[in-house]
């Protein structure tokens, strides 16, 4: 688990994911949508890939991937990330960790 929270550090969203997850693409695509730039670590291309995911899912993660992290926090999975959109919360989220920014041109 140190592992993931050093790779979290410093970073307003993170997406761990393996390249072949039709999931871990489209919560990438959705995130991206809004402007957001992820750090994205994809697990199947990593040497210490597989002790991630289990660190991954000891932390509750089932399965590990995608495993989305916004301001440090671990979100969830897309279910989690999915459900925070339909509920109007990941754009003030993305906002409040830095991820992007509304210029608002009425100011």
């Amino acid at each position: 688990m140190d592992t993931v929270n050093r790779l979290v550090e410093d970073k307003p969203v993170v997406i761990f994911s393996k390249s072949s997850c039709c999931m871990s693409h489209s919560m990438k695509q959705l995130i991206s949508s809004y402007g957001a730039n992820p750090t994205v670590y994809e697990l199947d291309e990593l040497p210490n890939g597989r002790e991630i995911d289990r660190a991954l899912q000891k932390l509750g993660c089932k399965p590990g991937v995608p495993a989305v992290f916004i301001g440090q926090k671990l979100i969830g999975g897309a279910n989690d990330v999915i459900s925070l959109q339909v509920q109007g919360k990941l754009v003030p989220m993305l906002m409040d960790a830095g991820a992007i920014w509304i210029w608002n041109r009425t100011n």
